[in-house]
């Protein structure tokens, strides 16, 4: 290879980061992040079963998806490592809600994002509509892992 040669790499993630990082199943707690089956999961219950004489300990995982909030359940050696998922809170302002269900959001440095649906939870969709309809300065909270996002909580201001 000649010093010549350029290198392309085209990269989504940020800076390269993974979305998970590696956590021993025996140290994750109750409230804790899992991955299970390729989803983002937060632990609701962890039991832990001794077995045989020479048998390995093993971590039963109870958890929810964070997105879609089906329940999940996975058994793993406690002395294995689990994928446990880089889970981020963002506060943004919003700004706008348009016609097809999309959020226009105020982010810190002044810019708008507007790549976010409303949320599918029915009670947090309606107090988005009904504080924005009523022309209150809202503040939404996005949790992003792996590649999603979604609104989770919302928090009022107070009048514009």
């Amino acid at each position: 290879m000649s010093d010549s040669e350029e290198h392309h790499f085209e990269s989504k993630a940020d800076a390269g980061a993974s979305k998970t990082y590696p956590q021993q199943a025996g140290t994750i707690r109750k409230n804790g992040f899992i991955v299970i089956k390729g989803r983002p999961c937060k632990v609701v219950e962890v039991s832990t079963s001794k077995t045989g004489k020479h048998g390995h300990a093993k971590c039963h995982f109870v958890a929810i998806d964070i997105f879609n909030g089906k329940k999940l359940e996975d058994i793993v050696p406690s002395s294995h490592n689990c994928d446990v998922p880089h889970v981020n809170r963002t506060e943004y302002q919003l700004i706008d809600i348009s016609e097809d269900g999309f959020v226009s959001l105020l982010t810190s440095d002044g810019n708008t994002k507007d790549d976010l649906r409303l949320p599918t939870d029915e009670t947090l969709l309606g107090q988005i509509k009904e504080g924005f309809d009523s022309g209150k300065d809202l503040v939404v909270t996005v949790q992003s892992s792996m590649g999603e996002e979604q609104i989770c909580a919302l928090k009022d201001v107070g009048p514009k």
